[in-house]
């Protein structure tokens, strides 16, 4: 990711407010595509994953 740790992190929120916000909206009138919903979690494992692996990188340092 090109992306510092610090941005990152403000994306990781942003990508966990949308995830919340679709499953409201899913949850009154099913969404078009579900599959943005499972999509949608993965995008946010992977930020975390990379997180992680920075914290790991430094710790090692």
């Amino acid at each position: 990711m090109d992306l510092a740790t610090p941005d990152l992190l403000d994306k990781l929120a942003e990508e966990k407010e949308r995830l919340v916000k679709m499953k409201l909206t899913h949850a009154v009138s099913p969404i078009e595509n579900p599959q943005s919903l499972k999509e949608q979690r993965r995008a946010i494992a992977r930020l975390k994953t990379e997180i992680r692996r920075r914290e790991l990188n430094e710790s090692a340092k």
